[in-house]
């Protein structure tokens, strides 16, 4: 099915099939994302439209009150980067708008301590046993091994999450990273005792989904929120909360 839906899809997919092919394009970054979302931002405010122009793109582009100049560099850059290839093939005159001046990062990383560590897989680790549906059959399975691999191996959770049964060579001990920042595939092994749990696992979650295609199943969003923690997603069927978390770094978690 085509991503793109706008008056723009066929230049939209031309441009995405070129920056493939010249390998500068990461399926693990945001820029199919935030294209989509300009591509959905121009059929919804200009539906009649047959050719892009500059209001369009100023209107698109200009830096949100609610934004922070890297976050609109994150928003726009893959729309510049788009008129830029159109200019050079004389599909259009619009000129593309300026990017905002990438700001230091603010962030500082939070360092877990050992109590928090075993607080936190101790939640992992005791789920509900009462599964009333499959999801939640999977997620009991599936949760305490996925925070496992990310902790042991070092992998974005993106990575975690992209994994096709096939990338994980469980003979060997071998992951395949076939999506990753930036387009370089690479290929992680695994501790004797990690590879042994992701063992485990397959051979349970196998039971339930014979034909699965991804490694570990996709489904709610989590969420982790509060201080000092940054905010992500992982797609593996479970809310982790601030208040959850906040009960971790003070060792009375009730799991």
């Amino acid at each position: 099915m085509n991503k793109f839906t706008s008056f723009l899809a066929p230049l939209m997919q031309a441009y995405v099939y070129y920056q493939k092919s010249s390998g500068r394009w990461s399926e693990a970054s945001s820029y199919e994302p935030n294209l989509i979302l300009f591509d959905r931002y121009c059929k919804r405010k200009y539906p009649e439209a047959t050719y892009l122009y500059q209001e369009m793109v100023d209107g698109w582009c200009h830096q949100r009150d609610t934004e922070t100049n890297n976050s609109c560099r994150s928003r726009i850059s893959v729309v510049v980067s788009f008129i830029r290839y159109l200019r050079k093939r004389g599909k259009t005159d619009v000129i593309e708008p300026d990017i905002p001046r990438k700001e230091r990062s603010t962030y500082i990383p939070h360092s877990f301590t050992e109590v928090e560590l075993k607080n936190f897989f101790n939640a992992c680790d005791s789920l509900p046993s009462v599964s009333h549906t499959s999801e939640q059959r999977s997620r009991k399975i599936t949760i305490p091994v996925f925070f496992r691999l990310l902790y042991s191996s070092g992998i974005r959770t993106y990575e975690a999450r992209m994994l096709r049964v096939e990338d994980v060579d469980l003979c060997n001990g071998i992951m395949n990273i076939r999506h990753s920042k930036g387009s370089d595939q690479h290929y992680i092994v695994l501790h004797n005792s990690m590879n042994e749990l992701l063992k485990k696992y397959d051979e349970a979650i196998r039971k339930q989904y014979p034909l699965r295609v991804y490694f570990f199943l996709q489904r709610v969003t989590l969420s982790i929120k509060g201080n000092g923690y940054k905010q992500t997603s992982v797609n593996c069927g479970i809310n982790i909360t601030t208040l959850m978390l906040l009960h971790m770094n003070s060792g009375t978690i009730t799991p």
